[in-house]
């Protein structure tokens, strides 16, 4: 009979007191090893079998990934900053206010004490509520190597499901983000099984802005969730917003081409078809909500 309660396998636990010695000890041990935060997923994939790990090394405390500062050039995160110090901090909620909206969408408030941005995003599912916001506000990952320290673009970083460009030996120290566009709007629409906790069987991620340089007068980002191996950027449907004039019409297009883009498959959560319908209907909401408010 197989366990439904199964307990977490045996693993070493690592304390590292610096970051060169945790990247270091990743690259010795590339198939062991993993840098962990706040563990909320981690666990629960050890738990499962899904991962086969030795050695768990702790970064949370290590220099440089604890802090959440604003500056002229714009938001930093830490690594090991939680998701409720992301809702709560007064310079996200002012400039950042999508990122707000979709960490608060995570799980429950306890879950959110552990759980954090960066972790969100290493994690590489196509589901994480928080890589949308982070796609459409341009998001650039700060990765650590003992050879050496390197920027990233989020919009490049994930290579599959659970599957990412890092390397043994990388560790992402935090996430930063240019100041956004002047009277910018976004929300960030997620369909679940239940209102509060649930994984997305669709998230639809929307960000426009006024923008004198395009066609239409406004320009949008868009970044879908759950509907492909990899977060998803509508780039069509961006292009079409920005060069067409604005309506119903116009927007309705749009999301059919968020539809059209998507290659969701069939699970326990929900079926490929109903997934495809849901983000032509999310992404129509979305834009239509942001437009509404920018123009």
């Amino acid at each position: 009979m197989i366990n439904p309660l199964p307990g977490l396998p045996e693993f070493d636990y690592i304390q590292p007191t610096s970051l060169e010695e945790a990247s270091h000890f990743l690259a010795q041990h590339p198939a062991e090893a993993r840098p962990f935060l706040g563990g909320t997923d981690c666990f629960v994939h050890m738990r499962d079998g899904a991962w086969k790990v030795k050695y768990m090394v702790d970064i949370k405390n290590l220099d440089g990934v604890k802090n959440i500062s604003f500056a002229p050039a714009g938001l930093t995160i830490g690594a090991s900053v939680n998701m409720n110090q992301v809702i709560a901090s007064p310079d996200v909620n002012q400039y950042y206010p999508l990122l707000a909206e979709a960490a608060h969408s995570v799980a429950s408030y306890q879950l959110r004490t552990r759980a954090t941005i960066v972790g969100n995003i290493c994690n590489a599912s196509p589901a994480g509520d928080t890589i949308g916001a982070c796609i459409v506000y341009e998001g650039q990952l700060h990765i650590y190597n003992s050879k050496g320290s390197r920027t990233e673009p989020l919009r490049s970083f994930f290579t599959g499901p659970g599957k990412t460009i890092l390397q043994p030996g990388d560790i992402v120290t935090a996430i930063s983000f240019p100041i956004p566009p002047a009277g910018h709007a976004g929300k960030y629409l997620k369909l679940g099984r239940n209102k509060l906790g649930d994984l997305a069987i669709v998230g639809v991620t929307a960000l426009g802005y006024p923008d004198k340089a395009v066609p239409s007068g406004f320009s949008f980002k868009l970044a879908l969730a759950s509907v492909a191996p990899v977060p998803l950027v509508a780039t069509q449907a961006e292009a079409l917003l920005a060069n067409k004039p604005l309506s119903e019409a116009t927007i309705a297009e749009a999301a059919q081409l968020a539809m059209d883009a998507c290659t969701p498959i069939d699970d326990v959560r929900g079926g490929a078809r109903y997934r495809k319908y849901m983000v032509r209907n999310l992404t129509r909401q979305a834009i239509s909500d942001v437009w509404d408010r920018i123009r």
